[in-house]
């Protein structure tokens, strides 16, 4: 099965405040079935009453960790995709309340790649992917400093233990 078969009919929700965003994403996602929505009301509205295969969503602007609590509850995988609420308390808050992937808008031409990851984790079971935070380590690195994970030293000694796949189990999933 290729990549885009792998996205391909799948029923996606995004919520974000900026049109051209949504309007990029539709465009980068075009196999899939794209829901948009530009405020919190709306995006709560169509993440209570439809099911989606996985939803994305911005941080600021439209309260996407509010957002994030609701596809938690419903069991819908999300990515978490921002520019302005880039900081490692966001990226650590994101993963505590159950994001599945924590995506820099920098990074956003590769959303295909992250949403493949969450699609093959859940169909197979895998509660906690980590091939997202691989790839994108030596940007949060450059982004963050150096020592940026000390401030939240238990947490990434965690995650390292029960997140983080080997090279052998991303390329499986990949």
């Amino acid at each position: 099965m290729s990549g885009d078969d792998i996205l391909k009919g799948k029923r996606i929700l995004v919520v974000d405040d900026e049109e051209d965003i949504l309007e990029t994403i539709m465009d980068m996602l075009d196999m899939c079935i794209i829901e948009t929505a530009s405020t919190y009301e709306q995006g709560s509205e169509l993440l209570e009453k439809n099911d989606y295969d996985a939803v994305i969503l911005d941080i600021m602007g439209v309260k996407g960790f509010d957002l994030l609590k609701i596809a938690t509850r419903r069991k819908i995988p999300a990515l978490m995709l921002t520019a302005h609420g880039l900081n490692p308390d966001n990226l650590v808050g994101s993963i505590k309340l159950g994001a599945k992937s924590y995506i820099p808008k920098d990074r956003m031409y590769e959303i295909d790649i992250y949403l493949k990851e969450i699609i093959i984790a859940k169909n197979r079971g895998i509660e906690k992917p980590g091939g997202w935070f691989a790839r994108l380590s030596s940007f949060f690195d450059n982004r963050f400093g150096p020592k940026w994970k000390q401030k939240d030293k238990k947490f990434w000694e965690e995650f390292d233990r029960t997140y983080l796949i080997t090279k052998d189990e991303l390329e499986e999933i990949m």
